[in-house]
């Protein structure tokens, strides 16, 4: 059955096999390990996987494809559903093993896709994703660029980002109206500076530093006097807290964030 791709749900099929085949070689798939692909289409990259391993979950929204997966896998995990709805606590333990996560993800929701890896980081090991060429330059954007931005941020202090590469819209069925790029994320539950010192940035701390982050870039063409006096932060004077409330967003380090975490952390637990 020829199936139309469906713009609801942000469908762009992959069809190039060497790019498929790039992909693999990414992620390097092993026995036993807990593999989850994130809206597997068609299969064409879920082929590829259970060519190299027993066993592949696979979350799918498209109720359309569910028979024809199921017939061409037998070996698939299907699950049929949203993933930004999936409780990845039973991913877990389903053999109580990180996950790998990978997929041509859907690019309308691609940063919601991101930020729940980011907020599960304690239990994804590594991710290998499909999205937008813009984002991977987010993703990989430095300190002062217009690329640097709230992605940038999360996604370099929870994991290590490797640009692997480049992709053409004629890689897919229809063609995008964008180019692609394949990044591979690395999680780490207790994630290190610059300087290698590791944090234990767990529960109220992760949630408050994910907060800071977003309020700071709330307004990026704004200092962060005036982006965080607009959060929902609005009722914590900033002025002790060690920045310099003059500057942008994108002039600050990921140290200068968590500075800007820890004193909303001691302000919560005086007013406690």
């Amino acid at each position: 059955m020829k199936l139309k791709p469906l713009k609801r749900f942000g469908q762009n099929y992959l069809t190039d096999p060497n790019i498929l085949n790039k992909i693999i070689t990414e992620i390097s798939p092993k026995n036993e390990e807990n593999i989850i692909e994130v809206g597997p289409g068609k299969g064409s990259l879920t082929g590829k996987l259970l060519e190299k391993v027993n066993s592949v979950i696979a979350i799918e929204i498209d109720k359309r494809v569910r028979e024809e997966l199921s017939e061409k896998f037998p070996r698939l995990k299907l699950i049929t559903g949203d993933f930004l709805e999936t409780d990845l606590n039973d991913l877990f333990s389903i053999n109580n093993k990180k996950l790998r996560v990978v997929g041509n993800i859907p690019y309308n929701i691609t940063s919601p896709i991101l930020f729940k890896l980011i907020e599960n980081n304690n239990l994804v090991n590594d991710s290998v994703l499909m999205v937008q060429y813009e984002v991977a330059k987010r993703i990989k954007g430095k300190k002062g660029t217009k690329d640097y931005g709230i992605l940038s941020v999360l996604l370099n202090f929870f994991a290590d980002v490797k640009f692997c590469f480049k992709v053409s819209p004629s890689s897919f069925y229809p063609k995008p109206n964008v180019d692609s790029a394949v990044v591979h994320l690395f999680f780490s539950e207790r994630p290190r500076l610059k300087s290698g010192k590791e944090i234990n940035i767990t529960g109220e701390m992760k949630s408050n530093f994910i907060k800071v982050v977003k309020a700071s870039f709330g307004n990026r063409r704004k200092t962060l006097k005036n982006s965080l006096s607009n959060s929902i932060f609005m009722n914590i004077d900033f002025e002790n807290s060690g920045i310099d409330l003059t500057k942008r967003a994108e002039q600050l380090d990921i140290e200068d964030f968590l500075k800007l975490t820890e004193f909303v952390q001691k302000r919560e637990m005086k007013d406690k």
